[in-house]
């Protein structure tokens, strides 16, 4: 009897667990769509590989060898790849031959090919050379910004009044991207409030987007969306790009948080290249490779050729004498090396 009455208890509460589950499955379901809902159809990659992904290299990179790799980018369907940075060779060694690589690639027509001119000396050597779009940057942590830059915020944003100034009269298009966004190696968490009022600042002095970057790679997904939204009431959805580093291997869930919030440009770099000589401990940009395949698998175009884009990867990776760091190449190398076995 006593048995009886068990096995029925299990079944009553098995079938209600699987009710329950079902309706659990079916909400999820339902909530999914309706944040999918949300997601852009196509999404434009901003590729940082040839700038930010090098500029931590110990090795200098040959000028040759950054212009080859940027005009095999060129052909891979991105419009966007930011080519390299107008900053002084004391701070960062691996930008020297700023004018000869920008001078060096070919200009394929409708891709654009920013550089980054953190000051008005800057901005003018990248004038010189024919540069059409530029990039500025501000962090939105203090202690970042002093130890980056050795000035305040508030002082940092003064310095581009004349690189907007200068940029409006020539007809050059400025980015601008905030650093730290999501946590710094300095003061730890950073206020989404703070990243809102940067990005406003920078929006108001003359920029047409804004990137915002998590520089040290602690973000999660909830992060993010609690950041996006705070920065989204003070800037216009379509303004605003996100730029993930994959130290804690949220970079990707960290994506597809923005874009199922609307977020339709992503910046990323090919094969996972880079970090941040300023921010101790901070690993690659996730990789363009893992971006493209993830969006792809979600019916999100990008335009981007993954065969191609996988070729660029290998080439680089092949003269820094290191594998990818994107998980799809590896995958991908793995799998074809078994498939001639």
């Amino acid at each position: 009897m006593l048995l009886r009455h068990l096995a029925s208890s299990s079944k009553q509460r098995s079938a209600a667990f699987s009710c329950s589950a079902h309706a659990m499955i079916k909400n999820a379901t339902r909530a999914f769509g309706a944040v999918s809902s949300t997601a852009p159809r196509s999404v434009r990659i901003v590729e940082v590989g040839a700038r930010d992904g090098l500029q931590n290299e110990a090795d200098l990179v040959p000028a040759d060898v950054k212009i080859d790799f940027i005009n095999r980018l060129s052909h891979t369907g991105l419009k966007n790849i930011e080519v390299t940075s107008f900053v002084s060779p004391k701070w960062v060694p691996q930008m020297g031959d700023n004018k000869q690589v920008f001078s060096g690639i070919d200009k394929v027509p409708g891709v654009s090919y920013p550089v980054l001119t953190p000051n008005i000396k800057g901005f003018e050597s990248a004038l010189e050379v024919g540069a059409s779009e530029v990039a500025v940057f501000a962090a939105a942590s203090e202690a970042f910004s002093q130890k980056n830059i050795n000035c305040s915020i508030a002082e940092s944003l003064d310095r581009f009044v004349p690189v907007m100034e200068a940029a409006q009269s020539a007809g050059v298009k400025v980015r601008g991207y905030v650093s730290t966004v999501l946590g710094c190696p300095y003061q730890g968490d950073v206020d989404p409030s703070k990243v809102a009022w940067v990005s406003r600042q920078l929006l108001d002095m003359g920029c047409y987007e804004i990137s915002l970057g998590d520089t040290i790679g602690v973000g999660n997904p909830g992060s993010t969306m609690q950041m996006v939204d705070k920065v989204l009431e003070e800037i216009p959805l379509d303004q605003v790009a996100v730029h993930f580093h994959d130290t804690f291997g949220q970079a990707l869930a960290n994506i597809l948080a923005a874009v199922q919030m609307g977020v339709s440009v992503v910046d990323s770099s090919v094969s996972g290249l880079g970090g941040c000589p300023y921010a101790v401990g901070a690993t690659g940009n996730v990789a363009t490779e893992d971006v493209v395949y993830m969006l792809h698998g979600a019916g999100i175009e990008t335009g981007v050729d993954m065969d191609a884009l996988m070729s660029a990867g290998e080439f680089i990776c092949n003269y820094l004498g290191r594998p990818s760091r994107s998980k799809v190449a590896i995958a991908t190398a793995s799998k074809r090396r078994r498939a001639v076995q």
